[in-house]
């Protein structure tokens, strides 16, 4: 299995003109993984992308915890539940769910881009589902926002809340 390191494919204009520039979401994706690489390379001992479980991606989110700028209120703070309290408090500030939802949708692309297989990619794991399913559902308590589960719809076409 060979990865590589956020390089740029090879441009072949014909005409000599520079290559495009990459979409917003390309170089974010390239900038996340390389950020996620040297993460990698600063555990003691590092640890080479091809060998990288889901236990090394979920300390990562939790590492990225310490940048986040999310008020998540706990259990016992007065403000629990509440979506827009009137006073700061101490509780922590965390990454956004919906940002680490998206930063694993680019990472899980990435880990295949540069080489990796589908059935070995550690950002596709049950395990990182359920722990972004967790985050989602505490932070949606903690801001007292419910999230709704989206029903299926029926076979006229018509969601079954519709009747």
């Amino acid at each position: 299995m060979s990865f590589d390191r956020g390089k740029e494919p090879a441009y072949h204009g014909s005409s000599g003109d520079p290559p495009p520039s990459p979409s917003r979401y390309e170089s974010q994706k390239r900038r996340d993984w390389n950020t996620f690489g040297q993460y990698l390379r600063n555990q003691r001992p590092p640890v080479h992308i091809s060998h990288c479980t889901s236990h090394q991606v979920l300390e990562f989110l939790r590492y990225l915890d310490q940048f986040g700028k999310t008020k998540v209120h706990l259990q016992g703070c007065i403000f629990y539940g509440h979506p827009e309290p009137p006073a700061p408090c101490a509780c922590p500030l965390r990454q956004a769910w919906g940002s680490l939802d998206s930063l694993i949708g680019r990472l899980r692309a990435a880990y295949e881009e540069n080489g990796g297989s589908p059935e070995s990619n550690p950002f596709a794991t049950s395990v990182i589902r359920v722990y972004l399913r967790e985050v989602k559902e505490c932070q949606a308590k903690a801001r007292g926002i419910p999230y709704k589960k989206k029903k299926k719809a029926t076979k006229g076409g018509e969601d079954s809340s519709s009747t």
